[in-house]
């Protein structure tokens, strides 16, 4: 999925004649599960998801089930939070 996602980016700017490889809501759909279970293969519950990365737990919730449009910057808060919870359980 990664080489769709910069093919897609790299074929995205302007004056390119494609069409993406899927929709925006697909995307978000498959980027809510792959969030969700990173987070529960963390053990990390929502609620300390949301505490470690300051992100509210409601938004997180609308993220994992692909209703939420999330920004890189807030991908990479939860992520961080995420590694940090699983280097903790080590």
């Amino acid at each position: 999925m990664l080489k769709q996602i910069v093919d897609f980016a790299a074929e995205a700017l302007p004056g390119a004649d494609f069409a993406p490889p899927y929709s925006e809501e697909l995307f978000l759909k498959e980027l809510g599960e792959r969030l969700r279970c990173s987070r529960t293969g963390a053990d990390i519950s929502r609620r300390e998801l949301a505490r470690r990365s300051e992100v509210s737990e409601r938004y997180i919730a609308q993220i994992e089930t692909g209703k939420g449009n999330v920004s890189v910057i807030l991908l990479l808060r939860l992520a961080l939070a995420i590694h940090r919870g699983r280097q903790e359980a080590s």
